[in-house]
């Protein structure tokens, strides 16, 4: 395994500070099951639609999600499915104790 740059440690970080609002621990946890429009994960995530939609961009923008147009309708889901396996680890981790 190569040496961890300053640029590598950055990224890292980076997704843990997305990943650290347990708001988008839900989305991410409901995207488990696939696509999922604005309107279902509001309502799965019990939060305005506005709200989730600056949460999704955030995930967006970090490459955690992704989203693709089906007629008027953005359906989001996750762009990379290794961010659950992070995920389970972690749980695993703090269930641990």
């Amino acid at each position: 395994m190569r040496e961890k740059t300053q640029q590598d440690i950055e990224k890292v970080s980076q997704l843990y500070k997305v990943l650290s609002d347990p708001t988008r621990l839900k989305i991410l946890f409901f995207l488990k099951s696939g696509e999922q429009n604005v309107t279902a994960i509001s309502q799965a995530v019990d939060m305005e639609q506005s709200a989730v939609s600056h949460q999704l961009k955030l995930l967006r923008d970090n490459r955690v999600v992704k989203a693709q147009r089906e007629g008027k309708t953005m359906l989001y889901s996750l762009d990379d499915h290794h961010v659950l396996d992070i995920l389970d680890q972690t749980f695993e981790h703090v269930q641990h104790h």
